[in-house]
């Protein structure tokens, strides 16, 4: 059997393992976070407790505005020399996406849902945007963040523990040689991916599905093929449950490092797209707030 336990514990260890909370995982929370967060600012909206135009409808306002105007301090520290001092830059990206949020909820919350005017409305929709495009940057961007090589090293990693490609190296799937061949298929295929943004597109939401779908090919060649080789050498139960394990672990850490180089350029490429997209309806938004604020003061 070639899957042993040492090799398998190198590929639990090794830098192809998962976070403890996979990336996934985060995005559904945070997503069900925002979720919940809109639904309760519309609930207390609903309680009639202010209306905008009341005192404390407005203050609520301001301090949406305010949060919303100190977005800018992200952009600022970022990229003018003289606040490069200013702390460390990934505190400032939280703070950055903790106020897209708050700001958005009190302005929200300011409207009581409802819409006065038109400049309140093309103000309120430019603000939507604007924080609907930012979640999306978000999505973007945490998925860039580790750089190309960290993303070429896992998969180099995992290679080298599944001998896979490697024609010095015994592969730890040589009992499986169709299983072998497909993972070495579809990394090639991406190698020779086109780098166009419809191919972006494609790699980001094909290629997932695609991933999953030869992940379950795989698994059902392998299982009988562990099944025979049991019998053949007599495993336990449990030595072949342990070696079933090993062995989709292996599969599915393989074909995830090799999605992850693949989507790594498609994803640069399409947050590239988001920051031309994003800025204008910045700019759309400010000026909006700058008129409704002064409508509001001067009518």
């Amino acid at each position: 059997m070639q899957i042993s336990d040492k090799s398998a514990n190198h590929a639990t260890a090794g830098a192809g393992a998962r976070a403890p909370l996979p990336l996934v995982a985060t995005d559904f929370l945070i997503y069900l976070v925002l979720v919940l967060l809109v639904w309760a600012t519309w609930g207390i909206s609903q309680l009639e407790l202010f209306k905008p135009s009341d005192d404390t409808g407005y203050w609520v306002g301001v301090a949406g505005a305010v949060m919303m105007l100190l977005l800018f301090t992200y952009p600022l520290r970022k990229h003018f020399r003289f606040s490069r001092s200013w702390g460390n830059i990934k505190a400032w990206f939280v703070l950055h996406m903790v106020l897209g949020v708050l700001g958005p909820l009190l302005i929200l919350l300011h409207s009581t849902f409802h819409i006065d005017s038109i400049n309140a409305g093309v103000a309120l929709y430019s603000m939507v945007i604007v924080a609907i495009s930012g979640v999306v940057g978000r999505y973007l961007y945490v998925r860039i963040n580790r750089g190309l090589h960290g993303e070429k090293t896992d998969l180099e990693t995992l290679q080298r523990q599944a001998g896979l490609g490697n024609q010095e190296a015994r592969s730890r799937l040589a009992f499986a040689p169709q299983v072998e061949t497909w993972l070495n298929a579809f990394e090639q295929q991406e190698k020779d991916a086109r780098d166009s943004v419809l191919d972006a597109l494609r790699r980001v939401i094909v290629l997932p599905v695609q991933q999953i779908w030869l992940y379950w090919r795989c698994l059902r060649v392998l299982r009988p093929l562990l099944v025979k080789m049991a019998r053949e050498q007599n495993w336990s139960d449990a030595d072949l449950r342990r070696r079933r394990t090993r062995a989709r672990k292996m599969v599915d850490r393989y074909l995830t490092a090799v999605v992850r180089v693949s989507q790594f350029s498609a994803f640069s490429r399409l947050f590239s797209l988001w920051h031309v997209a994003h800025i204008p309806f910045v700019y759309v938004l400010i000026a909006t707030a700058l008129v409704h604020v002064y409508a509001v003061h001067v009518y």
